[in-house]
């Protein structure tokens, strides 16, 4: 049997009435803003994440998917859905403004770290899969965040996602 897979968004996608907007990134150089975070409920699995940047940036924008420990960015509320099966049992992962959500209005005292991927890019798009039975495993309770950091004064509107296996 597999396993149960999820997908969340920086948006929430339960009941979209027109296309997602995206987060922006922050205007300051240097300035790391969460654009999205899932708090691992269980220990998961990342299987794959990837961004759209709605425009063309002007200098290169720094993406990261880590694992900060257990501390978390205060976020607006997400949404996570069935990704392989809609009938399956759902994420016991939970979405909230200190759990898993979007557009991080604190970033909260990181004091631990753990890389997992790491772009510096000039593209509009990307999408990192893991090859099966080589993902990363996050523990229960850790967050995962993808964060954006901008080379210049000036924001980028970046539309993010995360799916993950539990």
């Amino acid at each position: 049997m597999s396993q149960s897979l999820y997908i969340t968004w920086n948006a929430v996608t339960s009941a979209l009435t027109s296309p997602m907007a995206g987060t922006a990134t922050s205007a300051t150089s240097g300035t790391a803003k969460t654009i999205l975070q899932l708090k691992a409920g269980t220990k998961i699995q990342p299987i794959e994440w990837g961004y759209i940047i709605t425009s063309t940036p002007t200098s290169p924008l720094q993406l990261e998917l880590l694992d900060t420990s257990t501390v978390g960015a205060t976020v607006t509320a997400g949404s996570i859905s069935n990704y392989n099966n809609p009938a399956d049992q759902a994420s016991v992962c939970t979405t909230g403004t200190s759990a898993t959500g979007f557009n991080a209005s604190a970033e909260g005292t990181i004091t631990s770290t753990r890389l997992l991927a790491q772009t510096f890019d000039l593209s509009t798009y990307m999408k990192q899969q893991y090859p099966l039975d080589r993902e990363p495993e996050v523990p229960s309770g850790n967050f995962l965040r993808i964060r954006a950091t901008p080379t210049t004064n000036t924001a980028s509107t970046v539309l993010a996602y995360l799916i993950w296996g539990e």
